[in-house]
């Protein structure tokens, strides 16, 4: 059987812990498809362009990793890509009462695709990329937290602010 999982979010930017949890899907899964969210709605700090550009470089490693973007329902993303699987990840207790919702609507608006939650690795349960904005705009150090190549994005974006 060939299964094929996504894993959506905005990666605003991301982090060494979206990069983990992929990682170890790439390991369970035949293909990963990390679908970068166009996220109109929201005002990222890297636009669409530079978020899948940031994706891509910190999975090209992975040779069964595909980075797409989407501007769509998630289920007709997973559906377009031959995906049968959600890939969520869970910090904490208060990450599922939202995933438990989601993973809800997406069974109600795609019956065959099911939802799957991986926690992350220790290091990385503490990891979101809001933080790690706020942590680089003001001058902090991030490299504990993302890829080199996203550290140095980051490190653009806020040259001369805060």
């Amino acid at each position: 059987m060939n299964v094929t999982a996504i894993y959506p979010g905005t990666f605003d930017p991301i982090t060494l812990g979206h990069a983990d949890l992929v990682g170890r899907a790439s390991r369970i899964f035949d293909r990963v498809i990390l679908a970068v969210a166009e996220s109109k709605a929201k005002t990222p700090l890297f636009d669409f362009g530079e978020r899948l550009a940031l994706a891509r470089e910190a999975v090209a490693e992975m040779p069964n990793v595909e980075v797409v973007g989407f501007n769509s329902l998630l289920v007709d993303c997973a559906r377009t890509h031959g995906a049968t699987v959600i890939l969520r990840g869970l910090r904490a207790v208060s990450d599922f009462e939202f995933e438990f919702q989601m993973a809800g609507m997406n069974r109600s608006l795609g019956p065959e695709i099911e939802t799957i939650f991986l926690t992350p690795g220790e290091s990385y349960a503490f990891l979101s990329s809001s933080v790690i904005r706020e942590i680089a705009k003001f001058g902090g150090d991030v490299s504990a937290f993302v890829p080199g190549h996203v550290r140095a994005a980051l490190m653009r974006k806020f040259a001369g602010s805060g």
